[in-house]
């Protein structure tokens, strides 16, 4: 019978096939989809978010790939509520990152095609 490692900070990640050997094996080309998506800040009743391109199994708020900008729904001045970096955002969207509904709406207010791909 073979023992299964001990648990440390290293392998916490690991799931019970990967610590019994039976890790699965991902192609070589395979890559992480980003999405671009919104990061919640400010405090609590008065929200404010960051527009973000992320890894698309990451959580909410865990650590971003590039901050592109951000949103503020709680001030009044429309012109002031977004902010966005529009040239890295329309990298990111050329690139194939799949915006989510509410920054490709906010993204559609700041003058950004939030559709995915290359543009002719």
């Amino acid at each position: 019978m073979t023992t299964l490692p001990r648990f440390t900070a290293r392998n916490c990640h690991l799931s019970w096939r990967d610590w019994a050997g039976e890790q699965e094996i991902l192609p070589s080309g395979d890559t992480e989809m980003v999405r671009l998506r919104l990061t919640r800040m400010g405090r609590t009743h008065s929200p404010y978010y960051r527009i973000c391109a992320m890894d698309s199994r990451s959580a909410r708020d865990s650590r971003a790939i590039e901050y592109l900008g951000q949103y503020d729904p709680c001030n009044k001045d429309e012109e002031k509520q977004i902010n966005v970096n529009v040239e890295r955002a329309q990298y990111w969207i050329s690139v194939g990152a799949q915006p989510s509904e509410t920054v490709a709406s906010i993204l559609k207010k700041a003058g950004v095609d939030p559709t995915p791909g290359k543009k002719a």
